[in-house]
């Protein structure tokens, strides 16, 4: 199983910024303490102005690489500009891109950062400078790899901007379920919403989970699937607002992954959110999920 990984390109955070970006790392460690090989790890491409100006406005696209966004533009995005972030962002799209190529040929394939779904066509926001799903599903049926594409958006935020993207678009099906009175407050309209009341726990979460899995590949025909795995469905997230346990996460990957493969249908993830304290619990989420993948896809 290929993991794309992005940590050697940082985005340079000012000290007590809420953002997790050492998790990242971390994620990488523990895989290797749970017998991941070395020669899993991939460094991927940066996204190249063409693959990105399928999802995102030519303009943005430019001014986010220039640097000329306005102070309310990058308040919005939650991040100080510099190099790095544009560098970074760059590489986490190219990193879904890399997954979603290598699903296609090996079953299953990941990015270990990415899920950034609440980036707009001409606009970034909640962390998210370029939306990595809509990217990828666009490169991929440009690149004549795949027909139907669908977002399997796990995360308990919902994917405002995929779904933004994508809206009117009948070959990428997007599907998010997420925490009702969470960020986004005004949402977008996927082609599936499942709303949560706050301190939803697992067997509630999993029973709306199938039928969003029936509906989804029912509707929708998938040739590939784009899993956007948030680990901020936890109890213990800041930013969550749900109930899950660390067994009910795991019984969720569990689901989604099997039925990607019960349909013979590959699937690249993307970990998406994740904000707990303390991290290792955000970090063992992500790992799990990465463990289950690698033993369902074989």
């Amino acid at each position: 199983m290929r993991l794309f990984y992005t940590g050697a390109f940082v985005l340079p955070l000012p000290a007590g910024h809420r953002f997790p970006m050492a998790k990242y790392s971390l994620l990488r460690e523990r895989l290797l303490a749970d017998g991941f090989d070395a020669s899993a790890f991939h460094t991927p491409e940066a996204a190249s102005d063409a693959e990105l100006c399928r999802a995102h406005d030519p303009d943005y696209v430019r001014r986010v690489a220039a640097g000329e966004l306005s102070a309310a533009e990058m308040k919005r995005i939650g991040f100080p500009w510099s190099p790095q972030m544009v560098e970074r962002s760059r590489r986490s799209a190219g990193a879904t891109l890399a997954a979603c190529r290598a699903a296609l040929d090996d079953g299953c394939a990941a990015n270990l950062a990415g899920g950034t779904h609440h980036a707009q066509a001409d606009r970034g926001e909640g962390f998210c400078v370029f939306n990595d799903a809509a990217v990828a599903a666009r490169a991929m049926q440009a690149e004549g790899r795949v027909r139907r594409v669908a977002v399997i958006d796990c995360d308990v935020h919902q994917g405002n901007g995929t779904a933004a993207i994508l809206a009117g678009d009948d070959s990428v099906f997007t599907f998010s379920i997420h925490g009702a009175r969470n960020f986004p407050f005004d949402k977008e309209q996927s082609d599936l919403d499942i709303e949560l009341a706050d301190g939803t726990a697992d067997a509630d979460y999993l029973a709306a989970l199938d039928a969003g899995l029936a509906a989804t590949f029912a509707r929708s025909r998938p040739e590939l699937v784009i899993y956007l795995a948030g680990a901020d469905p936890y109890a213990g997230d800041r930013l969550g607002r749900l109930a899950l346990s660390f067994a009910g996460l795991a019984e969720r990957d569990e689901r989604v992954l099997a039925a990607c493969r019960d349909r013979g249908t590959p699937v690249a993830l993307a970990m998406a959110g994740g904000y707990a304290e303390p991290i290792a619990d955000t970090v063992s989420i992500h790992a799990t999920t990465i463990r289950t993948a690698r033993r369902i896809f074989g």
